[in-house]
């Protein structure tokens, strides 16, 4: 059975059991705490544990994964064993309160041994010890005496509390003639015995001491890899032996002109996962970049580069390789098709620029190698060829690993963090001045959102590089207060002006509010003099500060129309949001065309112009995510959040200021949009009467 049939026989077996067919969520996930989608639960998260409710109560899908980047991380195993992938396909089926054990187990075994046809004399099964029922039935349905195994292999829980389970697994005898024993015995490892699917029962709630309080409502979460399924039933030891990787080793012949063999078999597996990651992932909205999600895709498509090269090819490679991906699984996933043109175009521009760095940074690497005297390369060395020539430290490993080379990783390590503290100290503005600040409150700004009048002490000064009691009018200082209706600059926004008065004196003039952590600071010439210990009112500039509410809700609406215009996967990539501009950058691998820009700037004014309520809530993360706000990834969230929803066009986590309904915009016009860094762009725009 090929790939494709195996996914079709899959899915109509769990259809005709009643069970609803959806297509694969996207490799982004809506959940910040993951890089990718990393398993075929990660899209019902929330189900699973109960935060939103099931459109269904029998599901069954085909995920598509990569663990490639944080705690799921297999990049470095792939191409020396025939079972690691950095991208893989999970097969499905889910039960939210529908069936349990024994329909699970019931139809795991039909499908495997009556569907699929594969012996039953050679499936194993096993359970966790404490899991009776699932031993009864197995025993019922299988006549199988299951193994049981511990918490460590038959265990499934979502962290140290909250919803858990015991699993089952069912595990395929490959054969006397592979190494290896049965599960749980010191030798399970040797590949003799395949685990090809795990139905996880969630049963019960975990507290903090241990205790487990059965769920009111149980669901049964599932897995099977189809790579390793399609060995299994093409009777293949390697999963780079079925048949969709024989497909693409035959294009990477064709590509390269050269013919695998015993020699470069790791060279051609490397090459064949990470087109499917690469290729997948940048179809799905990742651009390759120097952070996150990006940097994990920029380094697994040079790593890909790297191989091609080590096979004597030279030039672009996973472009040109697209195509047989198409061919492949384009059926299946039509996304890889529908944007087969801006994929490709973005590889390319990742090769280009990856030779030229390439050629350039070896020129180094090689004018020091005759200077090693230890098969060492120093820190120093390997931290300049990254600094200047954007080599990563592990490119710079995997090159000279052929030359039995180590690199002086400490020593890496070491320049890194000097050149970190070099930038810090570098830093523009006073950062450094109040972090020493250890004894100073934070600031209370609750009314930053609903500035209110108020009277506020003065509680420190800075004065030219130094902390002072007073200062006198004319001095450029920065003060903080014990409480303020500033809102300082946060999350790409910048910071109020306006005056700190005493009566109708104005003591200061506030040419912007900053912020240092949790401490507001208010930075500008004093009018008058002030000591520490003085009582004044913030007043902020409401002009400025409306103009600026007008522009943060339009950037909402601009991503909002990226998204709608461009790509569903556009994604943030920062912003600064001011009172006379908007500045947005966002993950795209070309530029827009004029009636692209066109169409995103008539979304926004027709969305101005339908005056639509703009909503400012706080919530639980959890209800946030039910919700289906926008997070940026990497971004750290308390257990409270505002959720800011612009009528059903826009939900984002955002702690900025905002109007309350889209018409006090006024108007947007899109200025001008670029290039900035390899796949992302800028957008500068102009909000409000300053868009006339």
């Amino acid at each position: 059975m090929t790939y494709n049939e195996i996914r079709q026989i899959f899915l109509k077996y769990f259809e005709s059991k009643g069970h609803k067919i959806v297509p694969s969520a996207s490799l982004i996930p809506n959940d910040p705490t993951v890089l990718f989608t990393v398993a075929g639960m990660v899209p019902w998260k929330g189900i699973l544990q109960g935060t939103e409710p099931a459109f269904a109560t029998r599901v069954a899908d085909v995920q598509k994964c990569i663990r490639a980047g944080g705690k799921h991380n297999d990049l470095e195993d792939v191409g020396f064993d025939g079972r690691h992938h950095t991208f893989f396909e999970m097969l499905g089926n889910w039960s939210f309160g529908d069936y349990f054990k024994e329909g699970a187990i019931e139809m795991s075994w039909e499908l495997l041994t009556k569907v699929l046809g594969l012996d039953p004399n050679r499936i194993v099964v096993t359970t966790h010890y404490s899991d009776e029922e699932a031993i009864k039935i197995w025993k019922k349905v299988a006549g199988k005496d299951a193994i049981l195994l511990g918490d460590k292999d038959n265990w499934w829980s979502a962290g140290d509390t909250g919803p858990c389970g015991p699993c089952t697994e069912m595990h395929y005898d490959m054969g006397e003639d592979v190494p290896g024993g049965l599960p749980g015995t010191p030798d399970e490892d040797g590949g003799r015995f395949v685990e090809i699917w795990n139905d996880v029962f969630m049963q019960y709630d975990r507290d903090a001491n241990g205790n487990l309080t059965p769920l009111p409502k149980q669901n049964v979460d599932t897995g099977a890899g189809l790579e390793r399924w399609a060995a299994v039933l093409q009777n293949k030891l390697d999963n780079y032996d079925t048949d969709l990787f024989m497909n693409l080793k035959a294009a990477v012949s064709d590509v390269t002109g050269v013919a695998q063999t015993s020699e470069n078999t790791a060279s051609f597996k490397i090459i064949t996962d990470h087109l499917r990651s690469v290729g997948f992932a940048i179809a799905d909205g990742v651009i390759p970049s120097n952070s996150d999600r990006g940097y994990v895709i920029r380094r697994i498509l040079r790593r890909a580069m790297r191989h091609g090269q080590i096979l004597g090819h030279r030039g672009a490679l996973l472009s040109k390789l697209y195509p047989a991906l198409v061919t492949e699984m384009g059926d299946a996933y039509p996304e890889l098709k529908r944007e087969e043109g801006r994929v490709v175009e973005i590889i390319q521009n990742e090769e280009n620029a990856f030779a030229d760095m390439l050629q350039n940074g070896m020129k180094l690497l090689e004018s020091e190698l005759p200077k090693l005297n230890n098969k060492i390369l120093p820190g120093d060395v390997a931290f300049k060829l990254f600094d200047t020539y954007g080599f990563p430290l592990d490119l710079t490993q995997m090159i000279l690993r052929d030359k039995n080379i180590d690199v002086d990783v400490a020593g890496f390590e070491k320049a890194m963090a000097e050149q970190k503290e070099r930038s810090r100290a570098n830093t523009k503005g006073t950062r450094i001045f109040w972090e020493s600040q250890t004894e100073l409150s934070d600031t209370d700004d609750v009314a930053k959102y609903a500035p209110v009048d108020m009277q506020s002490t003065v509680l420190s000064i800075l004065r030219n590089g130094e902390f002072v009691k007073s200062a006198d009018a004319g001095d450029e200082v920065e003060i903080a207060l014990d409480k303020t209706n500033f809102y300082g600059t946060q999350g790409g926004q910048t910071g109020d002006s306006g005056e700190l008065k005493d009566g109708d004196t104005t003591v200061m003039t506030v040419t912007e509010a900053g912020r240092v952590d949790n401490i507001v600071i208010h930075k500008g010439t004093l009018n008058a003099p002030i000591a520490v210990g003085d009582v004044v009112s913030p007043v902020i500039n409401a002009n400025v500060r409306q103009q600026t509410a007008r522009a943060h809700t339009a950037t909402h609406l601009l991503q909002a129309a990226l998204r709608a215009v461009l790509n569903e996967d556009v994604q943030q990539r920062g912003s600064k949001v001011s009172p006379d501009s908007v500045r947005f950058d966002f993950s795209f691998g070309r530029a827009m065309t004029a009636e692209e820009k066109q169409a995103v700037e008539d979304l926004i004014n027709k969305w101005i112009a339908a005056d639509m309520t703009v909503m400012h809530e706080e919530m639980s993360m959890d209800d946030a995510v039910k919700r289906g706000a926008m997070a940026l990834f990497g971004e750290k969230y308390g257990d409270t959040v505002k959720v800011i929803t612009a009528g059903d066009v826009s939900c984002e986590l955002c702690g900025g200021t905002h109007i309350h309904h889209t018409g006090e915009i006024l108007k947007a016009r899109i200025n001008k949009e670029k290039s900035i860094s390899s796949g992302i762009r800028r957008i500068t725009m102009s909000v409000g009467t300053l868009a006339e």
